[in-house]
């Protein structure tokens, strides 16, 4: 009997089902799988050729939360210079080190891509700055957390289908956005989605790649920006390590290729610690499956003790010489004023709210939050205009 020969589509196209039983086939036992996701809060069919993850990513790219990161800070303020990072460069870089990590291990790089896209899409303007002022401002009213406000933002915030509030993206990615932390997080914000079970690998990849990114690119940019001296950091063992290989390989190199390179190295060298010392983790925990990671409770994905050792003076120095620099200090404390003076004014006169905004007030929302959502929800440049626009005895509004 001749064999059947296969239809067309199945030779050039790969199906939804096809790319899920690849997942099968090479993502190691403990990855999350594509077709073992929970699913979404509002039933709809899936793609035919996308799966559950890589859906996810592609609605997160095309929301305007993730769009305003272009002009959203990292450090810097966005007209302190062209050169510095956004909230969006940051957000691609941690998402090009997180799928290097996740492919690395063999776990799911769909999976991995949309939580790092997403991690910093509830992030207000002005960085952290913007952030501790909304605190403030919500205490007694529900707090403030990015976090938190990332995952309103995909499920309650963003208007993009007729059918359901929100992005109605996977459990999973919901999850992940909810359960990510760095030193900045506030641990006195309910975690609501599986609070006893610990993250997803895919997730621990995404907070880990955060770290590496604003850690080495945050010393990018304030050396760029002269607030930084390199004879300071000379005294770290972790950069002068890289600064001598570099000199015995590339003697001589000019000032600002020098230092593209020594980061370039302090990444790649965190990087395969961090694999190695990962996997090392996996087998004295005996993961084998996902429910293993899940009940693991501790943090699998993470660098070596050394490692960290040799992080914790490079940390110290972001803090003290830059994070502190009365340059960097002084842009806070005038985005705090921003931020404090509009929410008070909004507060006190919603009237000068948009229209979209101020009808959630009159349907008889909690004021505080609709403000909030508002402001996160601006980008610096928006912020600094609605600011103008309503102090300015001479800006026309």
């Amino acid at each position: 009997m001749a064999a059947v020969k296969p239809a067309a589509e199945d030779l050039f196209i790969l199906s939804r089902e096809a790319l899920e039983a690849r997942e099968e086939q090479w993502l190691a036992p403990y990855a999350m799988k594509s077709r073992h996701t929970r699913g979404r809060q509002h039933p709809e069919p899936e793609h035919p050729l996308r799966s559950v993850y890589r859906r996810d990513r592609d609605r997160v790219i095309h929301t305007t939360a993730f769009r305003r990161l272009e002009y959203k800070t990292q450090v810097f303020v966005i007209h302190e210079g062209d050169y510095y990072r956004t909230r969006l460069t940051h957000t691609l870089e941690v998402a090009q080190i997180a799928v290097s990590i996740a492919r690395a291990l063999r776990l799911n790089e769909d999976l991995v891509e949309a939580v790092a896209l997403a991690h910093d899409i509830g992030h207000p303007p002005f960085g952290h700055a913007g952030e501790d002022a909304l605190r403030e401002l919500m205490a007694g009213h529900g707090g403030f957390d990015h976090n938190i406000q990332g995952l309103r933002i995909v499920d309650v915030l963003e208007h993009r289908y007729p059918n359901h509030p929100g992005l109605n993206l996977s459990w999973e990615v919901r999850e992940s956005i909810n359960k990510h932390r760095t030193p900045y997080s506030q641990p006195d914000m309910q975690v609501a989605l599986d609070p006893t079970v610990s993250p997803l690998l895919e997730s621990q990849i995404a907070d880990i790649a955060d770290e590496i990114a604003y850690d080495n690119h945050d010393l990018d940019d304030g050396l760029a920006s002269g607030i930084l001296k390199e004879v300071e950091l000379n005294t770290l063992p972790l950069w002068d390590q890289a600064r001598m290989t570099l000199e015995r390989q590339h003697p001589g190199l000019e000032t600002e290729l020098r230092r593209f390179q020594i980061i370039r190295m302090l990444i790649d060298r965190q990087t395969t610690d961090l694999l190695h010392a990962t996997r090392d983790r996996l087998q004295t925990h005996r993961i084998g499956s996902v429910e293993d990671v899940r009940a693991a409770h501790t943090h699998l994905v993470g660098f070596s003790d050394e490692m960290k050792a040799l992080r914790l003076p490079l940390k110290r120095l972001l803090w003290t010489q830059f994070y502190q620099h009365y340059r960097v200090i002084r842009m806070a404390d005038k985005a705090k004023r921003f931020i404090s003076e509009l929410f008070g004014l909004y507060l006190q006169k919603p009237e000068q709210l948009p229209k979209t905004t101020r009808s959630r007030i009159e349907r008889g929302e909690e004021p505080h939050r609709v403000v909030c959502d508002y402001i996160a929800g601006m980008t610096d440049r928006y912020c600094m205009e609605e600011y103008r626009k309503l102090f300015d005895p001479f800006e026309r509004v």
